[in-house]
């Protein structure tokens, strides 16, 4: 974890339906002969202090990673904010010590390594309780940073008003936009379907191991 940015915990997002793909977890489809998701623990592991895995349905297809597991409590796949939720909750039954969480989906194989620490310094400097990371003019606002302290504010977003739009949540309560270049590799690159698998080799090769 790096020594700039408060303590944080890594949610990996797997909980998507995968239909683009075909079914099944994208996260597991391979790039560079590894699982994406092993791309994705690689990179951003280092950054924080412990990852979790937000997954529905049969958590041992994922065993091998060693991360706990946690499936979303709000019915129906909900989206990522219900994974984000879960996150938070883990977080404060597991991990009190720590206020803070960043969500990065687990099909996206070259997250920056400098992601927490960005989010982290944006956030202060803009005097916000969210960042979301952005890249070639788009916002992607399942990437991104999240206090345990509006918890209970997303729980009733989401069971109360159904709110299922992350950016117009985050919207409410102040949240910043921070910029990476996207060349020669859009770092948020991410594969949803079949063919993006091909583009993702491609992509590793340019990247090397940056």
């Amino acid at each position: 974890m790096t020594d700039t940015a408060p303590a944080t915990l890594g949610l990996l997002l797997a909980g998507g339906l995968a239909r683009r793909m075909g079914g099944g977890d994208k996260p597991l489809r391979t790039i560079a002969g590894r699982p994406i998701l092993a791309h994705v623990v690689a990179r951003l592991g280092p950054q924080c202090g412990g990852l979790l895995l937000n997954a529905n349905g049969d958590p041992a297809r994922f065993a091998e990673y060693g991360l706990p597991v946690a499936a979303d409590s709000v019915p129906d796949f909900a989206g990522p904010l219900a994974g984000v939720l879960a996150g938070l909750d883990w977080l404060a039954a597991n991990r009190p010590d720590t206020q803070w969480l960043v969500s990065v989906a687990a099909d996206t194989p070259f997250i920056p390594r400098d992601l927490v620490a960005r989010l982290h310094a944006a956030r202060e400097a803009a005097g916000v309780p969210l960042a979301c990371a952005a890249s070639g003019g788009w916002t992607h606002p399942v990437i991104g940073l999240w206090p345990v302290a509006l918890r209970e504010a997303l729980r009733h977003a989401l069971i109360v008003e159904d709110e299922r739009k992350i950016d117009r949540w985050t919207a409410r309560h102040g949240v910043v936009a921070v910029e990476w270049p996207a060349a020669p590799v859009d770092p948020f690159f991410n594969a949803n379907r079949p063919d993006d698998l091909a583009e993702g080799e491609r992509l590793h090769a340019a990247l090397g191991d940056a």
